[in-house]
């Protein structure tokens, strides 16, 4: 067994990284026939001819698919092409015809990009119409197929529209691929092409992953591992493969090129097979199929109906606020974007519309209305409210709606006189002398330590409505003094 090293021995390495994307496509029926496409119904249930592959059955083409495909080449920005359809031949129970129609040479979509949050652009070398497979259960064992005392086969996946998505090997570790994969999916699912549920097997990812030396150009011998079906255990599969790899080569051995099995619960990759070349599944035209030209007038209708995608939508919020589009992130990720741009336009304070939604919005907004917001923010920004007063109020707006000033009042919320909070600061002074000195003699971690002490006193005794920002202040100028 390979010995696997810690993560500071990968120091003077380089991992390579390409993703291939499987999404299903959101159509109401499979790629070549009437059958439903439909997650969870009983296994072979949603089955036809077709589906099976029985003798004297023929494939007609989806059009809803097609044009989904369209949809994610624009959204990749990809050249959209002539294609053809091609028998991709092999021997497996999950196709039961012995092959499977995809595409190979001529692909729908070819040379697009992809822009992470963080402005990078990775390549994307094709985006390609296929069929998906059947799903099998081995039955005993630890679940795979050499283990396993027999096995069932479910065909309601079998037919169902797929797009690949083929990334170039631009991707430099466990980071940038699941942002990438996060980016793909927030993508095809605000464009309409799928729902991109990883857990339904929706979205699926197979990584091919590679290793070299600081410095050099030429790449690593890869190997791909299939079927990695969440962000968390992307991560963990290149790590583990990198090092994997590393081990070997250091070891004076060659890295073998294959295709291999992540194991969430021993967290390894298994050998399945070594890798198959384009030659081995012995690609032809398919001869039921005629070629894919969609027309020119098409492409730009199907391009017009495009909604904002996530870049566009990061870069206006940043703009709206005046901050970078790595900070709105993940406020277009929760789909708030819209509503903090409303929000902004009632005259909300920027940078706490930006604080509030990342923080204390995370599980939704409620009944909480971009007009009503905006008002709890300038409350808050005017010192009327302290920031434990407005999470509080923020909390009683998304659950039952209303007016922020109604609410505030209703908790007897109204802002302390200075006067009043310099007098209770005086008394917790001394009434705490020993911590006083502490915070006036100490460094700066010993003086972080004791503010936190002094502030969560004061703001105990006068029941929260203390500002801690002027608490501090007061605290501050005392020391001075």
């Amino acid at each position: 067994m390979v010995k696997i090293l810690n993560s500071l021995d990968i120091k003077g390495w380089e991992t390579v990284i390409g993703l291939e994307v499987h999404a299903e496509l959101a159509t109401k029926t499979k790629m070549f026939s009437s059958a439903l496409n439909s997650f969870g119904g009983e296994p072979n249930s949603n089955t036809d001819p077709v589906s099976l592959g029985l003798p004297g059955s023929l494939p007609v083409l989806n059009e809803k698919a097609v044009e989904l495909a369209i949809r994610v080449g624009l959204a990749l920005n990809c050249q959209v092409q002539k294609s053809v359809f091609a028998r991709k031949n092999y021997f497996y129970p999950d196709m039961p015809k012995a092959y499977q129609i995809s595409q190979f040479d001529l692909p729908i979509n070819k040379e697009g990009w992809l822009e992470l949050p963080d402005g990078r652009r990775i390549g994307i070398e094709r985006a390609h119409l296929e069929e998906d497979t059947g799903k099998i259960t081995h039955i005993g064992g630890g679940g795979r197929i050499h283990e396993a005392s027999y096995s069932l086969i479910d065909y309601n996946r079998s037919g169902v529209p797929l797009i690949e998505i083929v990334g170039a090997p631009e991707l430099r570790g466990p980071d940038d691929a699941r942002d990438y994969v996060s980016e793909l999916r927030s993508i095809l699912v605000t464009i309409g092409a799928s729902d991109g549920k990883m857990e339904e097997g929706s979205l699926r990812v197979d990584c091919n992953v590679s290793v070299r030396r600081d410095g050099t150009e030429e790449l690593g011998t890869r190997c791909e591992i299939k079927n990695i079906n969440s962000l968390r255990s992307l991560g963990r599969a290149i790590e583990y493969e990198a090092k994997r790899q590393i081990e070997i080569i250091e070891s004076g051995q060659e890295i073998e090129q294959q295709t291999r099995h992540w194991d969430e619960a021993e967290g390894r990759t298994h050998k399945l097979r070594s890798k198959e070349e384009a030659f081995d599944y012995r690609y032809f035209p398919e001869p039921d199929l005629v070629p894919v030209e969609p027309s020119e007038e098409w492409i730009k209708e199907i391009a017009n109906s495009l909604p904002p995608l996530p870049r566009d939508r990061r870069h206006l919020l940043a703009e709206a606020i005046g901050v970078e589009p790595t900070e709105t992130s993940l406020i277009v990720e929760r789909d708030l974007d819209t509503f903090a741009l409303q929000a902004i336009s009632s005259n909300a304070d920027k940078n706490r519309v930006l604080v509030h939604l990342e923080n204390n919005l995370a599980d939704g907004i409620g009944k909480l209305t971009p007009e009503a917001f905006a008002s709890l923010t300038v409350m808050e920004t005017n010192g009327e409210l302290t920031a434990t007063q407005t999470k509080r109020v923020l909390a009683d707006l998304v659950e039952s709606g209303g007016d922020p000033q109604g609410i505030a009042k209703s908790h007897g919320f109204e802002s302390m006189d200075n006067s009043e909070l310099e007098e209770i600061v005086e008394r917790i002074i001394s009434e705490n002398s020993d911590d006083w000195l502490s915070y006036i003699n100490g460094d700066e971690t010993e003086r972080k330590k004791k503010s936190g002490f002094f502030v969560g006193l004061i703001m105990k005794e006068t029941s929260g409505q203390a500002d801690g920002k002027i608490v501090n202040q007061i605290l501050s100028a005392k020391a001075e003094n």
